[in-house]
């Protein structure tokens, strides 16, 4: 059985589909940090370094561990060389 094979079936049961689509934005949050350090070339530790934290905070951001504060995820965005800016929902 595949990854695929087997999120489908777990999908078709309500629950597990609620529970599901409840955490995608906070996995789009989690991939949207890692894409922005690996566009800008940096690991962990350099992020870390930029802002003046500890590399194990910067993990348990990208694994989605904690509650980080606005501010927190902007120093993030600005390390690696972005903006952080809320979007309207697409439709």
């Amino acid at each position: 059985m595949t990854i695929e094979s087997l999120k489908k079936r777990a999908l078709r049961d309500p629950d597990v589909k609620m529970e599901y689509e409840a955490l995608h934005a906070e996995f789009d949050l989690i991939d949207q940090l890692i894409t922005m350090r690996s566009q800008a070339g940096l690991t962990q530790e350099q992020v870390a370094l930029r802002m003046n934290t500890q590399k194990s905070n910067i993990s348990r951001l990208e694994r989605g561990n904690g509650n980080p504060s606005w501010a927190t995820l902007v120093k993030y965005a600005h390390a690696c060389g972005f903006n952080l800016a809320l979007q309207p929902l697409k439709q």
